[in-house]
């Protein structure tokens, strides 16, 4: 036969305190709240972390977000704090899809049509969104130098190519909105409609204005090396004072597919000798394998220099923010800064081992910011 415990009150624990109804309820209503404090926070927390972790959200791949700290550190770039806040970069490409969520916080300051004239932002191409992204994007990208003043100028149509004079509307109109720095990743740009001699003012010639009035103008060295290259850097980027950006691969040795510079001369097409620190390229960054967002919403992997051509434009708007009296004001300023500056590019390079003086393939050397900041401090 089963024991039967006794639970009459004699039996219960002394002294023991009865809860009265009201003193429950009470009790039970603080619990409810702390459990709701902490479902929200639990939540939030939740929802952050299938954000950055979720499988099956779109993302980069590992492979691009490795790349991404890879040349971070290659080009120092890892070594700023700075954003270049307050520097003014016009980019002349194919446009740029604002709606991409790593340029959620873009400030897109002007933009201007000059294929379809249209008001709002586009990108049909999308080579364009990508460099962009190199610079501002703010997300799973980080670009170089997101807190720069960014204007857009659509020069290229949705297969790539595009019209040298009108590209040089464009760099026109980047010096009028009084922009400090003018990004031109042309020379890699698929498509893009080879230098007509004859075709009347050129992107040479308004690169050279641009320069004149102390505006920087950084541009594509190319991607016709190896046995196809056809002997110099690409236009605009062979013009004098344009800094011509070459390319490297992530341990930092030349990338095959960046032009060669001509810096000897040459009776056809003309070229002068060209003398320091005015040979091309002038420097070299990433440009194989680089990550890049698109205008779909996704990210991809490239190569080019177009893509080295942001990287040094965004060093330089760095550079900018530290050392304001280095930047064009209201197009008040002369090329001799400009110069200044690309005095300091040759200075501060990381050459190949063994390298010494100019290389027509790997220019002075690797952008390094950090030592490029430290010249001016």
């Amino acid at each position: 036969m089963d024991e039967i415990t006794d639970i009459s009150p004699q039996n219960q624990i002394p002294n023991a305190t009865m809860i009265e109804p009201q003193d429950t309820s009470r009790r039970t209503l603080v619990v409810l709240i702390c459990l709701s404090l902490v479902l929200v926070f639990s939540s939030s927390y939740i929802i952050n972390v299938l954000k950055e972790n979720n499988p099956f959200a779109p993302r980069p791949t590992n492979d691009a977000l490795l790349a991404q700290d890879v040349y971070g550190e290659l080009i120092q770039i890892d070594e700023s704090e700075l954003d270049g806040s307050g520097v003014k970069v016009c980019i002349v490409d194919s446009g740029i899809d604002t709606s991409h969520r790593d340029l959620a916080d873009i400030n897109l300051v002007a933009w201007r049509d000059f294929i379809d004239n249209q008001q709002e932002p586009y990108d049909d191409q999308g080579h364009g969104t990508s460099m962009a992204g190199i610079l501002v994007a703010d997300g799973w990208m980080k670009g170089v130098a997101t807190g720069v003043d960014l204007y857009v100028a659509k020069a290229l149509t949705s297969n790539g190519s595009g019209d040298d004079g009108v590209v040089a509307e464009a760099i026109d109109w980047c010096v009028e909105q009084g922009v400090q720095i003018i990004s031109l990743s042309l020379g890699g740009a698929p498509g893009i409609i080879p230098f007509n001699p004859f075709s009347g003012r050129d992107s040479g010639d308004a690169a050279d204005d641009a320069i004149d009035q102390g505006v920087i103008v950084v541009a594509a060295a190319g991607n016709d090396g190896g046995p196809d290259d056809d002997g110099d850097v690409a236009h605009p980027s062979s013009e004098r004072l344009v800094i011509s950006v070459g390319g490297v691969t992530e341990d930092g040795s030349h990338w095959s597919g960046s032009s060669t510079g001509d810096n000897n001369g040459n009776l056809f097409p003309i070229i002068l000798p060209r003398q320091d620190p005015h040979k091309k390229p002038e420097i070299v960054a990433p440009a194989q394998g680089v990550p890049v967002i698109n205008n779909d919403g996704t990210w991809s992997i490239v190569d080019g220099t177009s893509a080295a051509t942001v990287f040094v434009t965004g060093a330089i708007a760095i550079l900018l923010e530290a050392n304001p009296s280095l930047a064009a004001n209201n197009s008040s300023g002369t090329s001799d800064t400009v110069v200044q500056i690309k005095q300091a590019l040759m200075d501060t390079a990381k050459p190949q081992p063994g390298q010494d003086g100019h290389d027509d393939n790997y220019g002075y050397g690797m952008l390094q910011l950090e030592n490029l900041l430290a010249v001016f401090e």
